[in-house]
């Protein structure tokens, strides 16, 4: 199938990637976006070998190593601080890193430009209220009165999807862990070479996005799924960082600013179904959310990007496509969504411990392969 009109639903990571996949397949696509703002977390976020390898696929890996910052290994470390494992990465190619650290405000701008230069048409502070589904295309009637008819809709609004309760308003949704995660932004250490890894009920991790920066997660039991209010919420998580390496307790110091923490009850799902219903497809967190844990939430998303994009491409139908577009990602994603939730679980005593640096070796191995 080609010179499709295809409607992405979400701005995101996903939907993103997905315009910049469909334009250069030469399809006509529309972003929608339901934050007339546009706005990400000012935080960073983990980019391991396989998106670096899916950046290279869209032709963006220019703009990943100018807007973050390369690191080659995976340090896991006790609760108390010791060191008891330096893990490589798998570098996509000679010269490159085999990870990468950048902030969110750097990679939305990053995916917004490409998706907008390579042709996709990005409307801000919109929601498709109604999806009509005709057989032989889909017919949206969008919040702002306007209407447009597509061959295609892709759900790629994220773990709450509204795209995923229309068309399967039976599935599942994103289910509570008992665990959430913190954010922070520092000035980053010039020796701090890779991502930092601390092992224990509070884990926490020092992960390096540009040459003067890095930023610490913080994961922290919290069975009750509390609300905390902004104002004193950096006394707050300081407090949570009590107990931990010396090392960790005194950066935590530092953490004094309200607006510049991050915070997010971790949720996590996975559709062991269709991901499809008719012409309508569901891809990235719609579909398998992933706890952070092995740091693949958004790498999962652009490789999602890029199948769907090349099965459409090779099918007669968007049923062919959609479904071989599953068949090709689901045994990936539903691993790393599994093994995430394992190592969540345990960290709260939910389930067994997990051995940190066995699951990121894991990990590493499982997406150096082909998607």
């Amino acid at each position: 199938m080609n010179n499709l009109d295809i409607l992405v639903i979400g701005g995101g990571i996903g939907g993103l990637t997905s315009a910049i996949a469909l334009c250069q397949a030469g399809h006509n696509v529309t972003v929608i976006e339901r934050d007339p703002n546009w706005s990400v977390y000012g935080v960073g976020i983990i980019q391991q070998s396989n998106v670096l390898s899916a950046a290279q696929q869209l032709g963006i890996l220019d703009g990943y190593l100018a807007a973050g910052v390369g690191f080659d290994a995976v340090e896991i470390y006790l609760p108390h601080g010791q060191k008891i494992a330096r893990i490589p990465g798998h570098p996509v190619a000679p010269g490159l890193p085999a990870n990468m650290g950048i902030g969110r405000p750097a990679l939305h701008k990053l995916l917004g430009d490409a998706a907008m230069d390579a042709g996709a048409q990005i409307r801000l502070g919109i929601t498709a209220q109604a999806i009509e589904d005709t057989g032989d295309g889909v017919n949206v009637t969008f919040s702002d009165g306007s209407t447009g008819t597509y061959a295609i809709v892709i759900g790629a609004d994220g773990v709450y999807s509204q795209t995923r309760k229309t068309i399967m308003p039976d599935a599942q949704g994103p289910q509570f862990t008992g665990q959430a995660v913190w954010r922070y932004n520092f000035p980053r250490p010039a020796d701090l070479d890779a991502l930092h890894v601390y092992n224990g009920p509070t884990g926490v991790g020092l992960v390096p996005i540009s040459e003067t920066l890095m930023y610490m997660y913080v994961t922290t039991p919290e069975p009750d799924n509390p609300w905390y209010p902004k104002e004193g919420i950096a006394a707050v998580m300081r407090g949570k960082l009590a107990g931990t390496a010396p090392a960790i307790q005194a950066l935590a110091e530092q953490i004094t600013d309200d607006e510049g923490v991050v915070y997010r009850p971790l949720e996590g799902m996975m559709l062991y179904g269709d991901w499809h219903v008719g012409r309508v497809v569901l891809i990235g967190d719609a579909v398998h959310a992933t706890t952070p844990h092995l740091g693949q939430g958004a790498g999962m998303a652009i490789e999602d990007s890029i199948v769907l994009a090349d099965e459409i491409a090779k099918a007669a139908t968007p049923q062919e496509a959609f479904t071989a577009f599953r068949n090709r990602r689901f045994e990936r994603c539903r691993f790393i969504v599994e093994k995430s939730l394992e190592i969540c679980h345990g960290q709260i005593g939910k389930g067994p411990p997990v051995d940190n640096a066995k699951a990121t070796a894991e990990m590493f191995a499982v997406v150096s392969q082909p998607i």
